[in-house]
């Protein structure tokens, strides 16, 4: 499990599940929300025991099961409240900082990112090797097209992309291999 720490909040990225989902734990000194537990539920909530913070919130960038399968497990070990319906703009408090969603629909209909100051974590939209599928049900190559304009636009080059599955990457590496350029 490997962490990077930005601006007093940090990122724990642990990889669950059959599909290799990325979880992450995002935290400051006392406040930490659960991201996309999609399997492995007792690892998880090993890692939550082991960082000494109790989470209060779960959120997931979409709805498939590789992202949202542990959801129950560790609200039920941890009391986190799942966030569901979360729309552009809402704000996530991290001790003196802040997570802001990004809706960034194309690999679902209801998918977020949430950014924060030096990071973004993009679900299943933007891969170290391209962008996420679009062909499944909910999926739209149009949506996908205008989102990735968007982070193309909106995510300076040096931000760190967390995608949900594989290694994190700068967005520079991102509009590379998505053609944004």
């Amino acid at each position: 499990m490997k962490e990077e720490k930005f601006n007093g909040i940090t990122v724990k990225r642990i990889v669950v599940g059959s599909l290799e989902t990325n979880c992450y734990l995002v935290f400051s000194d006392d406040e930490m929300v659960v991201v996309d537990p999609g399997g492995d539920s007792k690892k998880i909530i090993d890692e939550i025991k082991n960082s000494k913070i109790v989470p209060n919130i779960i959120i997931n960038t979409h709805h498939h099961p590789d992202h949202v399968s542990a959801n129950e497990k560790v609200k039920d070990a941890t009391g986190a409240e799942i966030f569901e319906g979360l729309r552009e703009g809402y704000e996530i408090n991290l001790g003196n900082n802040k997570l802001k969603v990004m809706e960034t629909p194309g690999h679902t209909k209801d998918s977020i990112s949430l950014l924060g100051e030096g990071f973004l974590i993009s679900g299943d939209v933007l891969f170290s090797e391209g962008h996420g599928r679009t062909d499944l049900p909910g999926g739209s190559g149009e949506e996908m097209t205008k989102t990735l304009n968007r982070l193309r636009r909106e995510i300076p080059d040096e931000v760190t992309i967390y995608p949900g599955h594989g290694e994190p990457f700068k967005m520079k590496e991102g509009k590379k291999v998505c053609f944004l350029m």
